[in-house]
């Protein structure tokens, strides 16, 4: 069981009134409302003065003005939200919010610049190429290989995401995660295991071993299906586990990110770990991960909820 930094007793009046932002306009606004409902009952058991904000482009700011608040919970998803955009409008407007800030926001949104980032930082990513409407199929494979992974740089949630086995199927790919902003990856197919570990404050929490008969961890995998397996305990040693720890607090160092997140890793069948992504919002569902691990390390919804606010009490949130 993970070490958690002990939290001192807060008063819930000592948080004001929060708003917890959720909805949005990205892809993920169905989750995120499902994530912000469930943040809102639990601060709302504890006493806390909270209040559910449905972000909507032309008027959040107006809501945020007008409402009083003394700090928000960010859990949006996706663009708008997790990008740096509402981080970087609470800055203006001066309340404090969990989470990471502007940059590292931005940064862990862009799956281009992240990976970048990595490979600058030492940190292992698998091989990539940005693709575009001219993609030749056969330098994609040749410097890839097969299977290969199509990803839009911008998406969470695994919106507009494709395992693709033979040359053929990347100009499919490609079309589908071009209908998302940003750019367009191909990433070298890890054949292997999935895992992801949460970062909360200082701390990396109980690993999670995911399992899917599914082709690979996509939306559906994640939101609808039934047939997902989560291992926590994971079923690595505890050397092993505690490698994959260290290499996501690395990551989560090195993007600047702060608070809470939750980094994915891919491990080959010899045990080389690869660095997929980095979540500054993860989901807060009752199928997400980051409630898994902590009722692992102890901590149940409603507790961990809470210790993610305080940390903008003591400067681990943004504005603090």
């Amino acid at each position: 069981m993970a070490e958690l930094i002990a939290m001192p007793a807060v008063d819930s009046q000592a948080f004001g009134k929060v708003a917890v932002l959720m909805g949005g306009w990205s892809s993920e606004r169905e989750v995120s409302l499902k994530s912000g409902q469930a943040v809102l009952a639990a601060l709302c058991e504890q006493g806390v003065d909270a209040h559910g904000i449905d972000v909507q482009r032309h008027q959040v700011l107006k809501d945020l003005l007008g409402g009083g608040f003394d700090r928000a919970f960010i859990i949006l998803h996706g663009p708008g939200g997790e990008d740096g955009v509402m981080q970087g409008a609470l800055e203006v407007l001066g309340i404090p919010y969990t989470g990471s800030g502007v940059a590292a926001s931005a940064l862990a949104m862009d799956k281009l610049r992240s990976k970048q980032l990595f490979e600058g930082a030492g940190i292992p990513t698998p091989a990539w190429q940005v693709l575009d409407e001219n993609l030749d199929a056969t330098s994609v494979v040749a410097s890839l290989g097969l299977p290969v992974m199509v990803k839009p740089a911008l998406e969470g949630s695994s919106i507009g995401m494709s395992k693709v086995a033979e040359a053929e199927g990347l100009a499919e790919a490609y079309r589908l995660a071009a209908g998302f902003e940003g750019e367009v990856l191909a990433e070298r197919w890890i054949s292997g295991r999935e895992y992801t570990v949460t970062i909360l404050g200082e701390t990396a929490l109980p690993v999670i071993c995911l399992e899917t008969p599914r082709a690979f961890y996509d939306y559906e995998a994640k939101y609808q299906t039934g047939d997902t397996r989560y291992l926590c305990p994971c079923g690595l040693a505890a050397a092993e586990e505690q490698r994959l720890q260290r290499l996501a607090l690395s990551a989560f160092r090195a993007i600047g990110a702060r608070g809470w997140g939750r980094v994915d890793i891919l491990c080959e069948e010899d045990g080389t770990p690869w660095v997929i992504e980095l979540n500054t919002v993860p989901g807060m569902t009752d199928h997400s991960l980051v409630p898994m691990a902590a009722r692992q390390a102890g901590l149940d919804f409603e507790q961990l909820v809470l210790q993610i606010l305080a940390q903008t009490l003591d400067g681990q949130g943004g504005q603090a």
